[in-house]
């Protein structure tokens, strides 16, 4: 964690239309279908795999035991109906400088093109920020529009660094002082 980063234990953000908070064990289903949803493009580390994993009951074992991959992305609920519709929140990357944090988020594909990643991004910018952070990141891959135009909504800037992948296309980094 960067220094004078303050650590959270619970987080709960709310927007207008959106609840960002921890995941339910109950909304493990969600998870998966999130990860059935993903572009045939995406490493197969991140989609369901020949034998069906993860599964459902793996996906609530993981919230559950507060994995760290999932503590700081924090489930988007609709206010109004309650529904889950996907994650936004920060993770902790290898691939970016001095224990800086990425920005993630994924929504189910039925609510695209409604501004929630937009919305949910923005909120979790002001969380990091309130906490400490400096500098956030993000990684996007190139064919992936919808997530380039919310990344630069939220006025993320491309570094001009990026990871060819020959099977998966290119990676770029973004990034945006807090």
């Amino acid at each position: 964690m960067a220094a004078g980063v303050t650590p959270e234990p619970e987080v709960v953000l709310e927007t207008a239309r959106l609840l960002l908070r921890p995941w339910r064990v109950t909304e493990a289903a969600v998870q998966r279908e999130l990860w059935t949803e993903r572009d045939p493009r995406v490493p197969p580390h991140r989609r369901i795999d020949a034998e069906g994993r993860p599964t459902v009951a793996e996906i609530e074992e993981s919230i559950r035991t507060n994995r760290p991959w999932s503590s700081r992305l924090l489930a988007v609920e609709r206010k109004a109906t309650g529904d889950v519709i996907g994650y936004c929140g920060l993770v902790d990357s290898e691939k970016v400088p001095d224990g800086e944090p990425e920005l993630a988020f994924e929504l189910l594909r039925r609510v695209w093109r409604q501004g929630y990643a937009t919305e949910a991004s923005s909120a979790v910018l002001d969380w990091a920020r309130s906490s400490g952070y400096e500098r956030l990141w993000a990684t996007v891959w190139e064919w992936n529009v919808a997530s380039r135009r919310v990344l630069a909504k939220i006025e993320f800037t491309e570094t001009g660094r990026m990871e060819v992948h020959a099977v998966h296309g290119t990676n770029l980094f973004t990034t945006k002082q807090l």
